[in-house]
């Protein structure tokens, strides 16, 4: 069998402990990796756009900033590219992930069954998919949804080349353009999320109902990231801390800090000392002063 282990790739939620073990919904799709490591995400950008599906705020997507080109992920220590994580997850966890990003479970046990068959790891399968698509998302989506049966209104599984050989799988929104179905609305287009939004924009789109202590608490999470050394400076860029969004940011994060690192270990079943090696303590300018703000040291 191939598909022992599944590489995933976070961007938003999955980058801190906090966001992995699901804590702000009590556990409700709480995930554990067998191992994790940062990583840089190239020719892409990241955003809030994708309405999430645990309350009324919106959920972290990505997208390629070429779009003729794939997005791909080297070692951290790249200078260039957003900071992500790539996370190994044992196959058993196959139906959690997926519903972690609105996914029907079933549908990506096929798919990692699909894979199987075919000999490959699942990221080789799909990056097959994707180079016979021509890097074109939505033509990649109508593919995949012609071979699985299938395709979600919320992340579809695109594959990411690592300059390590291995290929793994990322979560993109299902698109403003199309799900590959056209009798499945993509989230995206049912919510008019033309394209990705900052944490200020995001409190004026006027979504129903719209949680603006679930917006912040979720933003958190991604932006606890950085206190393991990931990049996530694009998340605060030209820090204001007189803006509203940052001083309620900053309440979020100063009582999460206290237990993240604890929690990180946990959710990525690292030891201090393989932690310690991997996740050197680095923050840029705009992070510092957002943690500074939260009292974080």
């Amino acid at each position: 069998m191939h598909n022992r282990e599944i590489l995933v790739i976070g961007y938003g939620s999955l980058l801190s402990g906090y966001g992995l073990l699901a804590e702000r919904r009590g556990g409700a799709s709480r995930l554990v990796a067998r191992d994790a490591v940062p990583v840089s995400i190239h020719n892409a950008r990241r955003g809030l756009a994708k309405p999430s599906s645990h309350g009324s705020y919106l959920a972290m997507d990505i997208e390629p900033v070429d779009l003729a080109a794939p997005i791909a992920a080297s070692g951290a220590a790249a200078d260039i590219g957003i900071g992500g994580l790539l996370l190994t997850f044992d196959r058993e966890s196959a139906p959690l992930i997926a519903r972690r990003e609105e996914y029907d479970p079933d549908a990506f046990v096929r798919l990692l069954g699909l894979a199987d068959r075919a000999g490959k790891p699942l990221g080789e399968f799909l990056l097959e998919i994707a180079g016979a698509a021509n890097c074109d998302l939505l033509a990649y989506r109508i593919a995949l949804r012609t071979i699985l049966g299938y395709t979600s209104p919320g992340y579809i599984f695109h594959p990411v080349e690592i300059d390590d050989g291995r290929v793994a799988i990322i979560a993109i929104g299902s698109g403003f353009d199309g799900s590959g179905d056209p009798a499945i609305v993509s989230r995206r287009r049912q919510y008019q999320m033309e394209r990705l939004l900052s944490l200020d924009e995001s409190m004026r789109t006027g979504i129903p109902g719209f949680d603006r202590a679930g917006q912040v608490g979720y933003y958190a999470e991604c932006v606890l990231g950085g206190l393991h050394g990931v990049d996530v400076s694009d998340l605060a860029p030209q820090f204001d801390e007189q803006a509203g969004w940052a001083r309620e940011l900053a309440a979020h994060l100063g009582p999460l800090a206290a237990g993240e690192r604890k929690r990180f270990i946990e959710a990525t079943s690292l030891d201090a000392a393989r932690y310690g090696q991997r996740f050197p303590s680095r923050r840029t300018p705009s992070l510092t002063a957002l943690f500074e703000l939260a009292g974080v040291i």
